[in-house]
């Protein structure tokens, strides 16, 4: 008797579990300006008007450029979405500062890559998204500077030595 109750409750076990761990990503609090969901609703908005974008790439001093569409504007502005502050595991890492047309969100924590994140808005609408991300260990150190400008331009910098070789910069710009 304890064998067919065993086995016919294992799958509700499982599925139960499913369903507790489903409902933790929908609760997920966004404590901080919500970068991912807006740069998800500007690569929407980006791949709806396929705008012509004059690209510029820049390794070390070695530049070429180009003008193209984008067919996924989500996989371009890439970058952005990865810089996203609100992971669960950063909350309180964040010191907030609101000054008139800005919020300025800053972490001086070794473990959050994502240093400084600075929003200028004007009339609720915003005007510039500036990111710096640094990451450095004992081998490796980068640091990357994100900017976007809606309907504008969007940039990305990066530096990064590696220990015993040169150092190397990046410039990714991108005009619409």
């Amino acid at each position: 008797m304890r064998k067919p109750f065993l086995f016919l409750s294992l799958p509700l076990f499982f599925v139960a579990c499913q369903q507790q761990a489903s409902t933790e990503k929908v609760s997920a609090a966004i404590h901080y300006f919500d970068l991912k969901g807006y740069i998800a609703k500007e690569a929407d908005r980006l791949n709806a008007l396929q705008p012509s974008l004059a690209k510029t790439v820049m390794v070390n001093k070695s530049e070429e450029s180009k003008k193209l569409k984008i067919a996924d504007w989500h996989k371009e502005l890439s970058a952005f979405t990865d810089a996203d502050i609100n992971k669960s595991a950063w909350q309180g890492m964040f010191l907030v500062t609101r000054t008139g047309n800005e919020d300025k969100y800053t972490s001086e924590n070794e473990k959050v890559p994502v240093k400084s994140l600075v929003i200028k808005h004007l009339n609720g609408k915003v005007r510039s998204i500036q990111i710096l991300i640094g990451n450095s260990n004992i081998l490796y150190t980068s640091k990357d500077t994100l900017s976007y400008y809606p309907d504008s331009l969007y940039q990305i910098k990066k530096t990064q030595h590696i220990k015993l070789l040169n150092e190397k910069s990046y410039r990714i710009t991108g005009k619409f």
